[in-house]
C-alpha cells in the first residue's frame, strides 16, 4: 500500500476515495453552475430592468422603417412601422421572459419558443405567448430615441 493514499489510524486507503469525492462535488457544481447559466439566459432579470425615467436609446436612423431595432441593455424594442411613426415595447417576452432578439418582416421575435408579436402594437401574432409585450412610452428629441422606463 502506497503510504500517501493509507490512513495511519486504519490502514485503509483515504486519498483515492477524497479524490473522487472531490471530482464528484467538482462536477456537480460544474454541472449546477451550467444550469443556472442557461436559465439566465432564458429568464431572469438584470441591472438593465432597474433603470427608470427617461433613457436615450440611440438615433431614429438606427431603427428602419418596417422594421426595429432591440436594445438589449435596456431590455427595449422599438419598431418603425411607418416613416416617422415609432412605437417601443419590453424586449422581455410575456410567454418565459426570454429578450426578443429580432425584428423583421413585421414581426418581432423570440428566440426561446418562437413567440413572434406584432411590430404596430405587441399583440400576439403567434404563441406560445399569450399576452402582448407591454409598451414603453418613446419619444424623438434632436433626432434621437427617448424611452421613458418605468
Amino acid at each position: 500500500m502506497n503510504s500517501e493514499s493509507a490512513n495511519p489510524a486504519t490502514g485503509t486507503e483515504t486519498a483515492g476515495c477524497c479524490r473522487r469525492q472531490l471530482l464528484r462535488g467538482a462536477a456537480a457544481v460544474g454541472i449546477a453552475g451550467a444550469g443556472v447559466a442557461v436559465l439566465s439566459a432564458c429568464g431572469g432579470s438584470s441591472s438593465a430592468s432597474a433603470q427608470k425615467g427617461p433613457v436615450t436609446l440611440g438615433p431614429t436612423s438606427d431603427v428602419p422603417v418596417g422594421g426595429g431595432k432591440v436594445y438589449r441593455d435596456q431590455q427595449v424594442v422599438v419598431t418603425q412601422p411607418s416613416a416617422g411613426t415609432f412605437k417601443a415595447f419590453s424586449a422581455i417576452c410575456t410567454h418565459a421572459g426570454c429578450v426578443v432578439d429580432g425584428v423583421d418582416n413585421g414581426l418581432i421575435t423570440c428566440p426561446c419558443h418562437g413567440s413572434q408579436f406584432k411590430t404596430t402594437d405587441g399583440s400576439v401574432a403567434q404563441g406560445p405567448a399569450q399576452t402582448a409585450l407591454p409598451s414603453i412610452p418613446v419619444a424623438v428629441q434632436n433626432g434621437k430615441l427617448v424611452a421613458t422606463l418605468s
